[in-house]
């Protein structure tokens, strides 16, 4: 039943992405879309490859500075080939790539899946938070051209917007009664529980995972980490910039225009489908559309960003696994043993 559940799941988002991509395309002249794509200049495409091979590498050595405070020290190799193996987990299902590089680097290194992936959930935080930055900055450089396509988007589903307001407010009502409720019983039976061998796990695996989470606290280099993080943002926009000049039609766009195809992009690429396949494209079409760009241009120029980045991940998503499954699970020495529990003796 889990594995028919599993498969149903993975065919609804599959079909999503199927029919997001139809309405995407479904009005487009083909003929025009592709007379840009074939009009276009690829060695920019490259240098947006370059960009991403660069982002990825100081993602994964900033995944391996969170790690270290955790009482484990993965090889970057080793970091990097989990990391890459999870992204290209991502494509086939969303969001199990979190758990599966996590389950790389315990084969590899040893390290706990709830403590590898309380790191991931730090790892999340800090883009989120990267990603509010680069919302305010769009907003605040190129709100005369955005405030009238949300204006019109607002005043269109105002309506609706406030039925949805009004059920949100009803979801959160019972959730919160629930958790409540939840709680009181948890501290009814709190001596209970404590003896209870599952919750007990439970209790474990929270405490691993929370100690990755705030891994984050405790890094050796505060400066390093987030001069990482901001290289790693800054190839983000610089791979959304420099394919504007592989097409004639987006060659003339600026930088404020990069930096709403770079946080409208963010944002379709952390829809729950593949690879943001169909929201993607559509969001920044539309994106393109508020710059002049024509439909088809604004398509060619998706297709190539996205198309582009998602052959990346898929060729080093490969390389990873098969160097991650060549590679023995490799066993901590007696010495490695005896570190790790006085690094855990002296915190």
């Amino acid at each position: 039943m889990k594995k028919l559940f599993s498969i149903l799941k993975y065919g609804l988002l599959l079909g999503v992405s199927a029919l997001l991509m139809w309405y995407a395309l479904k009005e487009l002249d083909f003929e025009k879309m592709w007379a840009e794509l074939q009009s276009a200049n690829y060695g920019w495409v490259g240098l947006s490859l370059l960009m991403g091979v660069a982002a990825y590498m100081s993602r994964a050595y900033r995944w391996k500075m969170q790690i270290k405070p955790t009482g484990y020290q993965p090889s970057l190799p080793n970091t990097y080939n989990a990391m890459m193996v999870g992204y290209l987990a991502n494509l086939v299902l969303p969001r199990m790539g979190e758990v599966v590089r996590c389950t790389m680097l315990r084969r590899s290194d040893g390290i706990p899946v709830n403590k590898g992936f309380g790191t991931v959930i730090a790892e999340r935080f800090v883009d989120m938070l990267m990603l509010l930055l680069a919302i305010t900055i769009t907003f605040l450089s190129e709100f005369k051209q955005i405030k009238d396509f949300f204006w019109e988007l607002l005043s269109s589903k105002y309506s609706n917007l406030e039925q949805t307001i009004d059920s949100l407010y009803w979801v959160a009502g019972v959730f919160l009664v629930s958790g409540i409720v939840i709680v009181l019983i948890g501290l009814r039976y709190l001596s209970r529980l404590r003896e209870n061998s599952y919750f007990q796990k439970a209790v474990q695996f929270v405490k691993g995972m929370l100690q990755g989470v705030f891994s984050i606290t405790r890094l050796d280099n505060q400066a390093v980490f987030w001069g990482h993080t901001v290289f790693v943002w800054l190839m983000y926009y610089g791979m959304s910039l420099v394919v504007f000049y592989a097409l004639p039609a987006t060659s003339g766009l600026g930088f404020g225009a990069a930096l709403s195809v770079l946080v409208v992009g963010s944002l379709g690429m952390a829809a729950p489908v593949q690879g943001g396949v169909g929201v993607y494209h559509l969001l920044v079409q539309a994106t393109l559309l508020l710059y002049g760009v024509p439909a088809e241009a604004g398509m060619a120029y998706a297709l190539l960003a996205h198309t582009s980045q998602t052959l990346l991940v898929v060729i080093m998503g490969v390389l990873s696994f098969i160097a991650g499954m060549v590679r023995r699970p490799s066993a901590l020495v007696p010495s490695e043993t005896k570190a790790m529990a006085n690094h855990e003796l002296n915190r």
